[in-house]
């Protein structure tokens, strides 16, 4: 019963984190007002994350769906870096849209949680699309010679760019994925 009950609260905090974090940025939002929000002790949550930097982060792997992000490798190059580059956690919702404005500021002012956030969010999606990058090569579905690490910031810059200033509609990036993958296939 007690594990159940750590889970709950776990989930608690996340949740109320997301959402003050969301609504008054990370750095308006201390840690009592979490554990008021969620109704958790402020003890307990320590015992799960040693500072808000930590807490953040969990959220942040969350609602990016880190730790169930799908495979995308069906055999077929072009289809699978459209399906990376479109992929969205489906349980992320608003109060991630939200909080993605909040976490660039914050990075800006706190270069360590930066480093760890661009690590965290930013590098699976990078190492998957240099995966299936080099995969096109050994099928023979991309040049011999593609410079791999040249080619994801072509990928992954409209993406981001449409992320950071342009999100709103839900099909956007379904189809943002499709015109720059289009596009690198041309090129």
């Amino acid at each position: 019963m007690a594990r159940k009950r750590s889970d709950s609260a776990h989930r608690k905090v996340l949740d109320a984190a997301l959402s003050l974090f969301a609504e008054r940025g990370i750095d308006g939002t201390s840690m009592d007002s979490v554990a008021e929000q969620s109704g958790v002790s402020k003890a307990t949550i320590y015992k799960h994350w040693k500072d808000k930097d930590a807490l953040i982060l969990e959220v942040l792997a969350d609602v990016n769906g880190l730790h169930r992000r799908p495979s995308f490798d069906t055999g077929h190059t072009r289809d699978d870096v459209r399906s990376a580059l479109a992929y969205r956690n489906p349980e992320g919702g608003e109060a991630h849209q939200k909080l993605m404005p909040h976490c660039i500021a914050y990075s800006t002012r706190n270069p360590e949680f930066g480093a760890a956030w661009r690590h965290m969010v930013m590098e699976p999606p990078r190492r998957e699309l240099r995966q299936l990058l080099g995969l096109g090569v050994e099928r023979g579905e991309l040049v011999a010679d593609l410079d791999i690490e040249g080619s994801l910031p072509l990928l992954l810059g409209p993406m981001l760019y449409w992320y950071v200033f342009f999100k709103g509609t839900k099909d956007k990036p379904v189809a943002l994925a499709e015109q720059v993958t289009e596009a690198f296939w041309r090129a």
